[in-house]
């Protein structure tokens, strides 16, 4: 990793500005921004009480529940795809 060379993106997420470093593209990083954003905004609309730490924590729950079950997805596939090649 350390041939790559790394970027600084700036993102706004639920009204706080972030630097993040990294090596995906800049349009990469504020994709991801948005999505957080978006799901930050979501579930604080309908539980207007949280605050910003338990609403970030809610957030990261649900976006490793997500990954979670799109990967299991994902090897449920493989797994069919596999076993239709060897029929």
């Amino acid at each position: 990793m350390s041939n790559t060379e790394k970027t600084r993106t700036t993102v706004d997420i639920y009204g706080q500005q972030y630097v993040i470093l990294g090596t995906e593209t800049q349009s990469h990083v504020r994709h991801v921004a948005s999505l957080v954003d978006k799901k930050m905004r979501e579930i604080g609309s309908r539980n207007p009480s949280l605050d910003v730490s338990k609403l970030a924590v809610l957030t990261a729950l649900n976006a490793v529940n997500e990954f979670i079950l799109m990967k299991e997805q994902v090897e449920r596939l493989q797994s069919e795809l596999q076993r239709k090649r060897t029929e």
